[in-house]
């Protein structure tokens, strides 16, 4: 009797585990698309987008740190407040503007850590953006919790220059 029971239990967790991963592999790649629409929308100047991408919470946190310094940002007034300037006057059609690019903006991540604690995420990559610029390639982090919409949204952004370059 006790035999049939251990495989009746066997059976059922083995079952509890495969309903998880199947439900991990899915919000990761909720996280990753998540995190692929923030950039994208920034890059082309999608303001309402952009937006959207965030938590819009008084804990979000904007961070980045190059050869030229270090700036940090908390809230999301102070966030949005911050960026209003870009998304005002970066114009596609000018030359000089960060939008404005002769090619296409390709970004190459290689995605290191991405782990998943029920509404909460962790993920940790590096990040290279090709354009016209010539940026630093990153290591950046991002917390990100989903609503109660199902969404994931962004919470924390640390990005890290790597410096000096190769």
């Amino acid at each position: 009797m006790k035999n049939p029971q251990c495989l009746l239990i066997a059976g059922l967790l083995c079952l509890v585990a495969a309903v998880a991963g199947a439900q991990d592999s899915k919000d990761v790649a909720a996280i990753k698309t998540a995190i692929e629409k923030e950039t994208d929308s920034f890059f082309n100047l999608k303001r309402k987008e952009w937006e959207d991408s965030w938590l819009q919470s008084q804990y979000a946190y904007w961070s980045y740190s190059d050869s030229t310094g270090t700036s940090f940002i908390e809230g999301w007034e102070g966030i949005r407040k911050s960026f209003d300037d870009y998304f005002r006057t970066q114009v596609a059609t000018r030359q000089i503007d960060v939008a404005h690019q002769k090619g296409q903006v390709k970004i190459d991540r290689t995605w290191v850590s991405v782990r998943v604690y029920g509404n909460g995420a962790y993920v940790r990559y590096t990040q290279r953006v090709k354009d016209d610029i010539g940026r630093d390639e990153t290591s950046q982090i991002r917390i990100l919790e989903k609503g109660k919409d199902g969404k994931w949204r962004i919470v924390c952004v640390g990005a890290i220059a790597v410096y000096p370059e190769e």
